[in-house]
């Protein structure tokens, strides 16, 4: 019924062009309020310029956002899901090292979330400057961005429904403003020849921040694909060309005005406004204030989307994630919220206005672009594309992209570093928590279990040893199910025998779809030893607790399992046994077969276990129902230690 619901919704139909528009192209849409005014960079305003950027940021929009994204990228649906993440699932058997472009494309997209709703409400604010010169925009920016980090908690599906009305309003705007100046100068659309691209960027003295500037038109296009599940592809490509129509005529018609102005210094002024009828300019600043919150809204969503399928993928620390609404995909992860936040006033804090801003903006996500390129040559692959296209579209995009890369790199120096320095942050946490977890599993030990069928059945019946709990529950990471950890087996039998009426065995398989919820009961040693596989996919939560209920209860509906306590006053009035999850905190002692840089890794880890949640309730297990036991995963040989013994006292 979910699967039916979710397919309606991505077709083709108004209600999904209008969730399109407000959703999907909030960041993308949002772009003209600085991309003009960061390439002139308050200079003098020339012709040459002017026609060759604008020609630039055309062929960008074209070639990068329409043809590799909205053409190419979207055929790369994860069950309708979209995103670096989903890509990197359907990938990641390919090769073992595609974590590496999954990580940093996941990190450099988190970093952009915290500079988009800096820039692009900062930019709109300071349109009221336009009238009133000593208004102070900074704290009405501060203000703004922290009433919008502060509803998240709320749940966002109520102003959701208002976003598609709204940003239309906001296309149709900047569409009829950029037409209404675009009609008296038509000369304008020669930049859609890609020769003056070409000539500006050979011979601009300053060509690499030019195209630095340029990439900041297509910013949004990874969260276009990123938030591809809430609506589809086929309503994403038809309401695009509404939005490049828009787009085109603002950006011409801001070129427009630059021709009527040509020989002069272009300052502080932002031609996005300035192309405003001067009565209208309140009520355009409001509208583009509007924007860029939805914008910046549908940011933070996909940042919270994006943590989640991480903390399920195990390449990001479990933390608290919370459904503050019945609305389908509707997130809160305080933690990424708080992190997110405090991005953006330490961006505020250091660049202040927007024009600074956009002199850090665009490097991270150009990282992104790549590492989604790279993500989708090994997609193309898998789909059988001949080897020729493929080998075409990587040297076309990569030649492109390592382009913008270079023109970025001039930016660090002028505010790059910050947004390079919080994505190696972010990449350090998801890198060191996969990388520690690989390095954990290195020394889990498995063991036949079948050889420990007799002793297990016995000790259920050996009334000698105390009763541990009547339904026993072990979470196991052994994909096969005649394995399991030497340390599960060590703490039924050895460490404090545990006897039970029956044992369970719960393994959770994160599978490559993101929807899937399905589940195998097997019983190996029938009413006695049972294992239950949970396979899930990595955007559903992982209730382990509430789902192994469910199992349960169907299994005794069907008459294939028995809880009823065998305490004879219990069982005499058909009282259920209880249950007691076992929770193995595994712990690594320092050895010498553990290499430097791993012990740096394992630092970290142990730093972020510190702020993540305890395994029992990051698989959302009810904390009274279970026992906590820490082992060791690796215990040092004895026959490394050299010791003597005496005789006699000395």
């Amino acid at each position: 019924m979910k699967a039916t619901k979710l397919q309606d919704n991505h077709k083709l139909s108004l209600a999904g062009l209008l969730i399109s528009l407000g959703i999907i192209f909030g960041d993308i849409g949002t772009s003209p309020l600085y991309v003009v005014k960061a390439i002139f960079n308050k200079g003098i305003i020339e012709k040459d310029l002017i026609l060759g950027s604008l020609s630039c940021v055309f062929w960008t929009l074209t070639l990068q956002t329409t043809i590799k994204y909205v053409w190419i990228t979207l055929n790369a649906d994860n069950k309708g899901e979209g995103g670096i993440l989903s890509l990197y699932s359907l990938v990641r058997k390919k090769a073992k090292w595609l974590i590496i472009p999954a990580i940093i494309g996941g990190s450099t997209l988190l970093a952009d979330g915290m500079i988009t709703p800096a820039i692009t409400i900062s930019s709109a604010i300071e349109g009221l400057a336009i009238n009133n010169p000593t208004t102070p925009t900074t704290p009405i920016v501060i203000i703004i961005i922290s009433i919008l980090f502060l509803i998240q908690r709320f749940g966002t599906s109520i102003v959701g429904r208002i976003f598609g009305p709204l940003m239309l309003i906001w296309f149709t705007m900047i569409g009829v403003l950029g037409f209404l100046y675009v009609k008296e100068v038509p000369s304008i659309f020669q930049a859609i020849n890609p020769y003056y691209a070409i000539s500006t960027i050979i011979s601009h003295p300053n060509a690499l921040f030019l195209i630095g500037a340029i990439f900041l038109c297509t910013t949004g296009a990874e969260a276009l694909y990123s938030d591809m599940g809430h609506c589809g592809k086929a309503n994403i490509r038809i309401s695009w060309i509404y939005v490049k129509i828009a787009l085109i005529l603002n950006y011409f018609g801001q070129g427009a005005w630059l021709l009527k102005h040509a020989g002069t210094a272009i300052g502080e002024q932002n031609p996005f406004y300035a192309i405003m009828p001067p009565s209208f300019v309140v009520y355009g600043v409001a509208i583009a204030t509007i924007a860029a919150v939805i914008a910046s809204q549908a940011m933070i969503s996909g940042s919270f989307t994006l943590i989640s399928e991480a903390v399920r993928l195990n390449i990001w620390p479990k933390v608290t994630i919370r459904y503050p609404s019945d609305h389908k995909g509707q997130l809160y992860v305080p933690s990424i919220n708080l992190i997110l936040y405090i991005g953006c006033m330490l961006i505020i804090a250091v660049f202040e206005k927007s024009s600074n801003m956009e002199a850090a903006y665009g490097l991270a996500i150009n990282m992104t672009f790549i590492m989604t390129t790279i993500l989708m040559c090994f997609f193309l692959a898998r789909v059988h594309v001949p080897k020729i296209w493929i080998i075409i579209f990587a040297l076309f995009y990569f030649t492109i992209e390592f382009s913008f890369l270079l023109g970025n790199f001039v930016k660090i120096e002028h505010g790059g570093w910050l947004t390079l320095l919080l994505a190696s942050v972010l990449f350090i946490v998801m890198f060191s928590w996969h990388s520690a977890r690989k390095i954990k599993n290195r020394y889990v030990r498995f063991v036949n279990i079948k050889s420990y069928f007799p002793m297990i059945s016995e000790l259920s019946e050996d009334t000698s040893v105390p009763l541990f709990a009547s339904h026993l529950v072990y979470l196991t990471s052994a994909n096969n199910k005649d394995e399991i950890e030497s340390k599960i087996i060590y703490s039924i039998i050895n460490k404090k025998p545990k006897r039970a009426d029956v044992y369970w065995l719960v393994h959770v398989d994160v599978m490559d779809n993101p929807h899937t919820k399905e589940y195998i009961v097997e019983q190996l040693i029938p009413n006695k030893l049972i294992r239950i596989d949970f396979k899930l996919g990595f955007r559903e939560e992982q209730r382990i607790s509430l789902l192994f209920r469910k199992v349960v209860e169907d299994m005794v509906s069907k008459g294939e399992i028995d809880i009823t306590s065998k305490y004879n006053t219990l069982r005499k009035h058909k009282i259920a046994g209880d249950f007691n999850f076992v929770v193995l905190e595994k712990t690594l002692t320092p050895t010498s077969d553990i290499r430097w840089h791993e012990k740096i890794i394992l630092d970290i880890y142990k730093l972020l276990k510190r702020f993540s949640l305890s395994e029992e309730k990051g698989f959302g297990l009810d904390s009274s129902f279970v026992t906590l036991e820490r082992v060791p995963l690796n215990i040092p040989d004895t026959k490394e230690v050299v010791l003597h013994r005496l005789d006699k006292p000395v």
